[in-house]
């Protein structure tokens, strides 16, 4: 049986390791496949707007004992009363119907009888509403507005505290990533977007950034010990960040994803379409989009994007030579010098004696004491 508290305590110590940043071209690779997918869903087979964007009618027939052909039935209906174009049906709860039609303007009342002599109930269980598109308009309007500013904000925001504008770039390509996964996802399978689906989408944003921060914080923290140290490449740091943050990343995810799961649940077998149920299955769908990338897209990416650095590209080198070096002597037997540039302790960080001139570490011997002279210990004071 596997221990997972074991595992979680080996990841973070390095006693085990998960190659998140040598693979990176094979996660590239499935996202790339994904947004492909997702294009062409939101492209080619289009979005499934709801009725608050198009605008129409919409019928709740109430109290109906017998749903059996109800689709069959509210489209005759529907059709009776004069009223040309598409008609939804879905059931809501345990005995209403919802039919969705194009605007009924003043053939409201004809189709209302229609769909009460259709499933045999009282004219007063079935009421009408008229949706105009403006509505669903100046709701999409705001949205995108409310994204935009939300993706201004929180790149400067990142590229602030991080010190790094690649930072901020890594996190807002995840962002945009689990956006339109998530879009694509609706668009394939053909959900229907409402305007708690567009809440949704907003919300998910906030998730996705939350779980990529704390990633990035540890990425920050190990790499300015990296750079401190030289035992470790730039990228080797990174990846122990991101092994050292999988086990909090998934168990929020999970945490998160139960009782929307449950809600979910509950909404399509009893509640049927309404905003909660539209709401959980964006969070759904883009909370575990979220813990994808911010797990094997935004440090993976952040990676490549500073590879190129001088700084990063001289300790890559330092410590492949030294560990070259530390090979070979360990190989021959004989005992690897220590250096003070790559000491737990940071001897030389302040630049002291022991530091070169030209800004190398300086071999030490194996028997002088960490510090900036390398003094003798002194003899015990002798008890009287």
């Amino acid at each position: 049986m596997i221990n997972f508290a074991q595992v979680g305590n080996d990841l973070y110590t390095g006693k085990r390791s998960i190659e998140f940043i040598k693979r990176q071209k094979t996660w590239y690779a499935i996202s790339a496949v994904l947004i492909v997918l997702a294009l062409v869903g939101i492209f080619v087979k289009g979005l499934n707007f709801g009725i608050e964007f198009s605008g129409g009618s919409e019928f709740r027939v109430q109290g109906v004992s017998n749903s059996q052909g109800y689709e069959e039935k509210a489209q005759s209906a529907i059709a009776s009363a004069g009223i040309e174009g598409n008609v939804v049906t879905t059931i809501v709860g345990q005995d209403t119907v919802r039919v969705q039609s194009e605007a009924a303007a003043d053939r409201t009342d004809e189709a209302s009888t229609a769909l009460a002599q259709q499933f045999g109930v009282d004219k007063g269980a079935v009421s009408a509403s008229l949706i105009g598109p403006s509505w669903g308009q100046s709701v999409s309007q705001q949205a995108i507005r409310g994204l935009i500013v939300f993706l201004v904000i929180v790149t400067g925001v990142m590229a602030l505290y991080f010190r790094t504008w690649k930072m901020a770039v890594s996190g807002l390509v995840a962002l945009l990533h689990d956006l339109v996964i998530t879009v694509g996802i609706y668009a394939l399978f053909g959900f229907e977007i409402t305007p708690s689906s567009m809440i949704g989408f907003l919300t998910i944003l906030g998730y996705s950034l939350y779980d990529t921060v704390v990633v990035f914080d540890k990425v920050r923290e190990n790499t300015a010990d990296a750079f401190r140290t030289k035992r470790m490449t730039y990228s080797a740091a990174a990846n122990l960040a991101v092994n050292q943050t999988l086990v909090r990343s998934i168990n929020t995810t999970v945490v998160a994803l139960l009782p929307i799961a449950a809600v979910l649940f509950v909404g399509f077998t009893l509640l049927g379409p309404g905003t909660l149920l539209d709401l959980s299955l964006a969070l759904f769908i883009g909370i575990a989009v979220g813990a994808y990338s911010s797990i094997f897209i935004a440090t993976p990416l952040l990676v490549d994007l500073r590879r190129n650095e001088p700084a990063v590209r001289e300790l890559d080198k330092y410590v492949a030579r030294h560990g070259a070096q530390r090979g070979a002597a360990a190989a021959s037997g004989v005992a690897e010098p220590a250096y003070v540039g790559a000491d737990a302790t940071g001897a030389a960080a302040d630049g002291g004696a022991d530091s070169a001139v030209d800004g190398a570490p300086r071999p030490v011997h194996k028997y002088a004491q960490a510090g900036p002279r390398n003094q003798p210990k002194r003899a015990p004071k002798s008890r009287r």
